[in-house]
This record gives structure tokens, C-alpha cells and sequence, in this order.
């Protein structure tokens, strides 16, 4: 009999003893079941640990308070497994997801993953959700019989559709990322139909984090002052019903009153349109979720129009801040310059990482030197940085 600490009540949720499988078929565990052991095997796998030095939006080194990908995580599991609860969905598959969405991201975050992506344009692309996926599937070896974590079918497939389907009227498979592309050739994902309930509840739970956070580290690193969030909608007036209730507050409990409450605000909508929808589209199973015409989990049109407006502040006041330009700066031709060395030079990769190159500027080479980059640290970035480019510095 197999144990879970899950409670997935709902008709629609994922039930790991219906689990379509592994690509490698794997004896089941009484004490955990499949997507307990897909979470363990995340937990435990070494890019999950190098997320504690990739950053969000600061490089590790400007400030041990500000988030890393890590912490993010963290904190998107933590919300993605309160609202599975409350929707009686499956606790463990919606953690796996939650904890498994950022391993493919670059250092330096979205400045790293833009700088490889222009790199990598005539070698077939990089994306960081394919990345995830290229992780998961190949580039992690623990395991006697395989590469990769050998996860279920609802974890990849919730991993790689958590924004919705793939394939669309408008989009076809050609476009698909390669690793996606080549994964969905050996273990179909249907790319075209919705991800499970859960994948979506992780979807939504990384948007709620990121705008918690961003206010956070927002605010710690002076790039914007309280006052200008006061004419952001729904931010603005929780700020203000705080700060109205006890003017004295020091600005450390008013930034944490005010994402407390915001969390709390978007975590309610999205239970209460996921729940009209439930009503509305009557799912009876997972498959119906898959194939329903639009997301179940959402949040309202409202909600909705209110987190475009937060994003729309966060765009000019903390991403295109100068702080924040001349640090993504640095880090743009950090990762330009390691890709142009070590695709000109494959012979300077270690030597794990020159199995599989087959020459200088071939695809095959330019893909192992991104895998390389990809899984670099911020600090391990800059430190083979200087290795391979400062002369004073000892390789």
C-alpha cells in the first residue's frame, strides 16, 4: 500500500497510482509514491542545490537579503502546496513542479538567460524552460540506468505547459524549443491540450511569489520608495490601509504587513475563480482539466488586470533601473564572452564537459558550452571568468 501525505480530494486532481509512468519503467515504493519520489529526486539532484547561488534580479555578491532562485522556490512550493490543499489537488506533484520550474534558468538571471539566447540563435536557440526539461531528462547523473531523474509524465508535462499548450493553431511543432522537441519524440507530453491542475496552481504560485518579492528586494535596495507603489492598483491600497492603521510602523514591518496581505489577496482570487470555473466547466477528471478549453486555475479578469498593472511599475522602477542596467550590463558580456572563448576553444572546458564536443563553432559544441554556462553559479560565472580572461589569476 502506498503512503501519501497528499489529500487530494478533488475528482480532477492527479492520482499518482494513475500515473501514465517514467520513460524507464521503475519499481513502485510503499512509503512514497511516484510523485513524492519525482519531489525527493528534485530536492536532492545538484542544480537544485546551485539555485542558493543564481539570483533573481541582484548577483549573489550585492547582498545576502535580496532572493535567489533557491529562496524563490521555496517560497513559490510553499504557496503552490496551501492552494493545492485548499483545492484538494495533488500537495506533492504541484511541490515537485514549484520546486523544479527555475533549474534551468542561467546565472545572472533573465540578463544571463538573454545574453545565451543571442549566443545560441543559429545553434537551434535556449530556453530556460527547455532547459529545465534538458536537466531533468539528460544532464543530471545520479542513477545506474539512466540519464536524468527519470520523472513522471505529470511532472515533465507540468513542467514544460505550465503557461498552457505548446502547440497551437498558431504554433506548430517545428518551433518548439530542441530539448522539448527531442523529449516529446521519445515520450509524448501532448503538447497540444493544457497541463494537469497542479502545473497550473505552480504557474500561478510563481507569479504571486515574484510580486511579493520584487517589492521586497525592490524596496531593500532603495531602487523604489514605499510612496511610489501608493498609485499601483491593489498594492497601493493595502499599502495604504497599512500604513493608515499604524503610521509609526518601522518601513520593515510595513513592506512585510503589506506582501503578507498582498499574497493573501491573490492566493483568495485565485481560489475563488478556480473554484467558479470548476463550477462552470465541470471537470470530472484530470484529463478534462487537460482538454478544457481554457486554464481551471486562474486568476480573475480583475486580478488579472491588476498584476499587469504591478508589472508594468516593476518594469521602468526595478528591472530598467540604472542600478539594475549597469549590473545586467556586466553580466550580458560575462556570459558573451565565456560562450565566444569556449566555442572557439572547446579544449579549455573541463574534461566531463568536452565529451560530446566534436570540434570548434559545431552545434553539437555550442550546445555542450550553453549546457556548461547554464549551470554555472553567479560567483562560478564570474570566478571562470577571470580564470580564463584575467592572466594575474591562476587557471
Amino acid at each position: 500500500m502506498t503512503h501519501s501525505t497528499s489529500t487530494a480530494v478533488a475528482p480532477y486532481a492527479s492520482v499518482p497510482a494513475l500515473s501514465r509512468g517514467r520513460l524507464y519503467p521503475e519499481q513502485g515504493m510503499v512509503e512514497r509514491d511516484a510523485f513524492q519520489r519525482d519531489r525527493d529526486r528534485i530536492i536532492h539532484c545538484g542544480a537544485f542545490r546551485r539555485l542558493q547561488y543564481k539570483t533573481q534580479v541582484f548577483v549573489y555578491h550585492e547582498g545576502e537579503n535580496f532572493r535567489t532562485r533557491l529562496t524563490h522556490s521555496l517560497e513559490v512550493a510553499q504557496i503552490a502546496r496551501s492552494v493545492s490543499r485548499s483545492l484538494g489537488l495533488n500537495e506533492d506533484l504541484a511541490e515537485a513542479l514549484a520546486l523544479a520550474h527555475d533549474l534551468g534558468h542561467t546565472p545572472f538571471g533573465h540578463a544571463g538567460e538573454d545574453a545565451l539566447k543571442v549566443c545560441m540563435k543559429d545553434y537551434q536557440g535556449f530556453d530556460h524552460n527547455a532547459q529545465s526539461l534538458r536537466i531533468l531528462t539528460k544532464l543530471e547523473h545520479r542513477y545506474l540506468d539512466f540519464d536524468g531523474l527519470n520523472l513522471t509524465w505529470e511532472t515533465l508535462e507540468g513542467l514544460v505547459k505550465h503557461n498552457g499548450p505548446l502547440i497551437t493553431p498558431t504554433r506548430t511543432s517545428d518551433s518548439l524549443p530542441l530539448a522539448i522537441k527531442e523529449y516529446a519524440g521519445l515520450h509524448d507530453l501532448d503538447l497540444h491540450s493544457y497541463a494537469g491542475p497542479e502545473a497550473q496552481v505552480a504557474a500561478l504560485a510563481d507569479d504571486i511569489a515574484y510580486n511579493a518579492h520584487d517589492i521586497d528586494d525592490g524596496l531593500k535596495a532603495g531602487l523604489f520608495q514605499a510612496r511610489d507603489l501608493l498609485d499601483v492598483p491593489l498594492i497601493g491600497p493595502i499599502l495604504a490601509e497599512v500604513s493608515g492603521a499604524r503610521p509609526d510602523l518601522e518601513i520593515s514591518r510595513l513592506v512585510y504587513e503589506t506582501v503578507r496581505r498582498l499574497i493573501t489577496a491573490m492566493v483568495y482570487d485565485l481560489l475563488s475563480e478556480t473554484r467558479r470555473r470548476v463550477a462552470e466547466d465541470r471537470p470530472h477528471c484530470v484529463n478534462d482539466v487537460r482538454a478544457n478549453h481554457r486554464p481551471v486555475v486562474s486568476f480573475s479578469a480583475e486580478m488579472a488586470e491588476n498584476d499587469r498593472a504591478f508589472k508594468n511599475f516593476l518594469f521602468p522602477n526595478m528591472y530598467r533601473h540604472y542600478k539594475v542596467n549597469r549590473m545586467t550590463s556586466k553580466a550580458r558580456r560575462v556570459v558573451r564572452d565565456l560562450f565566444g572563448l569556449l566555442l572557439d576553444e572547446p579544449r579549455l572546458l573541463p574534461p566531463d564537459w568536452q565529451r560530446g564536443c566534436d570540434g570548434p563553432h559545431s552545434p553539437k559544441t555550442a550546445r555542450r558550452v550553453a549546457d556548461y554556462i547554464a549551470g554555472m553559479t553567479d560567483r562560478f560565472a564570474l570566478d571562470e571568468h577571470s580564470r580564463l580572461f584575467d592572466p594575474s589569476v591562476k587557471p
